[in-house]
């Protein structure tokens, strides 16, 4: 059984499909100095996420330490080592819509798509993150559904809102 073989029974997200994609990306940059950050932002986007086991086979491929990768996975915000939605849920917690009731829209989401800030749905259709501001204090409470901005939330609007997006 191959090291891509064996990704498979360890990550099922990881299949012989998306491993060949993975090696053509590595096979285009292998050699070139300073390609770790386009191939992990490629590979990202074939796999949605960059779960360790395949930073350890970014790293071999590139012929460089595992913890090269891990490093620059973990300092950038834009890589993710969890598995993300189809789409991003931005809930803002800044002052303006914190008093305006985000609380009690958060505690709709938790409920009704069960789904944790900081997490994402078992059925990836949602990650939920929180932010400190959207820079839309004069529409708060404000929910970010990937790059729509909705204003004036509460939490029976927000369950038709994310009942848009499948």
């Amino acid at each position: 059984m191959s090291f891509a073989e064996d990704l498979y029974s360890i990550n099922k997200d990881l299949t012989p499909e998306v491993m060949a994609r993975v090696d053509e990306i590595i096979a285009r940059h292998r050699g070139t100095p300073g390609s770790l950050i386009p191939v992990l932002e490629e590979c990202q986007g074939v796999t949605a996420y960059l779960p360790v086991e395949l930073q350890e086979y970014i790293a071999r491929g590139l012929n460089m330490p595992a913890s090269t990768v891990y490093g620059v996975v973990t300092f950038y915000s834009f890589f993710s080592m969890i598995p993300k939605g189809r789409h991003t849920v931005r809930v803002c917690m800044g002052t303006a819509c914190y008093v305006r009731g985000m609380n009690e829209i958060v505690n709709r989401i938790r409920s009704e798509f069960n789904v944790e800030i900081g997490n994402t749905m078992p059925d990836r259709r949602f990650s939920l993150e929180s932010v400190r501001c959207l820079g839309a204090c004069g529409l708060a409470p404000v929910v970010m559904v990937d790059s729509d901005t909705h204003g004036g939330v509460t939490p029976e609007r927000i369950v038709d809102i994310l009942n848009r997006y499948k």
